[in-house]
């Protein structure tokens, strides 16, 4: 051991050797010195765990071929396209809703060149970044006013901060949901400055609970739907059209963070628990918040929406300046609230509306094209699975699919999961129960042929 350690020159000493030297002339010096060190440490270890290692010519071609792959790979983007085969369709770690081409195209439009961001076309004066979707929002929620911040808790921290600094929230126990990251809504309220007091049980609260607690510092009624999670059995909240008649009586603000944010009626997909925003306006809540990049089918975003008083004071809120949305999700949210105006079919035009109320039947069709496109590739076939929403919109609300089983030769489903994420483009599937399958529901048909090359790519190996 100690000998083939012995063995291993300085990087001093391989930075002389010509085929080293070329390598450096093609990239940078720092970078060729960063793949030496990468590849004399791996060699240490396999040495120190008494491997029996055969140490490479390093001052042949083989040697630098190595290194030139090495700074290589690590030259490829970080945040790049993956291909989703894990059958939930808004995956928070890939990127939640996938964006229509038309947001897409917005975005580059926006981003290439100069914009009116701020720009009033009109008159030639200074305008404002929040007019661009706000009457969008306002025509498809029905809300008097809107506003749009960068995420769903700031725009909570937001409203909170605005309109109940210093005095106090009334929330139900049963509603004070965790968020993904850990973050907590009783957090987010502390941090907004506004004082918390929870009412009512876990599973019931009663409209009297909110009466009794109001006093003269309360604020605000706050209502968050727990789409993430679902209490059943001995059960009961208020409804809302009683909360905001309290809150109307009692002089005080009646908000709802609802989190997932759906424009319209997803219940003839199966999708009954989910509200829709401008249902919630109806019943006589104030203010309501929901996210872009969720059942929107958007970009990140946390929209504000509803009564105009309340938006004007969150307008001229200072913290708003340091939440307020950026040009390309603001240009790809507009994009995306048009394609919810006629002529266009929503289900047909936005990514993550398509793949809920996409039949059953396409998606087979799908999974069997796959099938035989990996013919000769690997070992593949067809089997039936549930997709989920996810993303923290009706986590458990199952959708009807079909996976594609892939077996290959001679690899195991750990080995071949670990193979499809070192690929060109990653694909990610789920394993379970000692098999990789990979759910046709949320790939796309022109990602068919990335799979397969994918797969290929892996049998190689």
């Amino acid at each position: 051991m100690k000998d083939q350690l012995r063995q291993l020159p300085q990087i001093e000493v391989m930075l002389t050797f010509p085929s080293i030297q070329a390598c450096v002339e093609t990239y940078s010096r720092p970078e060729v010195i960063g793949a030496l060190r990468a590849a004399l440490d791996a060699l240490r270890n396999a040495i120190g765990k008494g491997a029996e290692v055969d140490l490479p010519d390093f001052a042949g071609g083989g040697f630098a071929d190595g290194i030139r792959l090495a700074i290589d790979r690590a030259r490829h983007m970080n945040l790049r396209p993956v291909v989703n085969a894990t059958g939930i369709i808004i995956h928070t770690n890939l990127g939640r809703a996938r964006l229509a081409p038309q947001a897409v195209q917005a975005m580059q439009d926006v981003g290439a060149n100069a914009s009116n961001l701020e720009l009033n076309l009109a008159t030639g004066k200074r305008g404002s970044r929040y007019d661009h979707a706000e009457a969008l929002i306002c025509e498809l929620t029905g809300a008097e006013a809107a506003l749009i911040v960068n995420n769903c808790a700031a725009a909570v921290v937001l409203g909170l901060m605005g309109t109940a600094m210093g005095r106090t929230v009334v929330a139900s126990r049963g509603e004070l949901i965790e968020i993904g990251g850990s973050f907590r809504l009783p957090d987010v309220i502390a941090q907004s400055g506004a004082i918390l007091r929870e009412v009512g049980a876990t599973n019931k609260t009663r409209l009297s609970d909110y009466a009794d607690a109001i006093d003269d510092d309360t604020a605000v009624l706050l209502k968050s739907h727990t789409s993430n999670f679902k209490i059943v059995g001995f059960t009961s909240a208020p409804d809302r059209r009683d909360l905001a008649k309290l809150a109307k009586d009692r002089n005080l603000i009646l908000m709802e963070d609802l989190g997932s944010g759906v424009l319209i009626d997803l219940s003839p997909y199966g999708m009954t628990d989910e509200p829709v925003v401008s249902d919630i306006l109806k019943a006589g809540v104030d203010v309501v918040m929901f996210s872009g990049d969720k059942l929107l089918g958007g970009p990140q975003a946390g929209i504000i929406a509803g009564k105009a008083d309340v938006i004007a004071k969150l307008r001229s809120h200072p913290l708003l300046r340091a939440l307020r949305i950026d040009k390309l999700s603001l240009a790809a949210l507009e994009a995306t609230l048009r394609l919810y105006r006629a002529p266009h079919d929503p289900f047909k035009t936005i990514p993550v509306l398509q793949m809920l109320s996409e039949p059953l039947d396409d998606v087979q069709t799908r999974a069997n094209r796959l099938v035989a496109l990996l013919n000769g590739v690997a070992a593949a076939s067809v089997v039936p699975s549930a997709a989920f929403v996810g993303g923290g919109s009706l986590p458990q609300q199952e959708l009807p699919s079909f996976c594609v089983r892939v077996e290959p030769p001679a690899m195991t489903a750990d080995a071949l999961a670990v193979a499809l994420r070192s690929a060109s483009v990653p694909v990610i599937g789920r394993l379970h129960q000692g098999q990789l399958l990979l759910d046709m529901r949320t790939v796309a048909d022109t990602e068919l042929p990335l799979i397969v090359d994918a797969i290929g790519q892996a049998c190689a190996t």
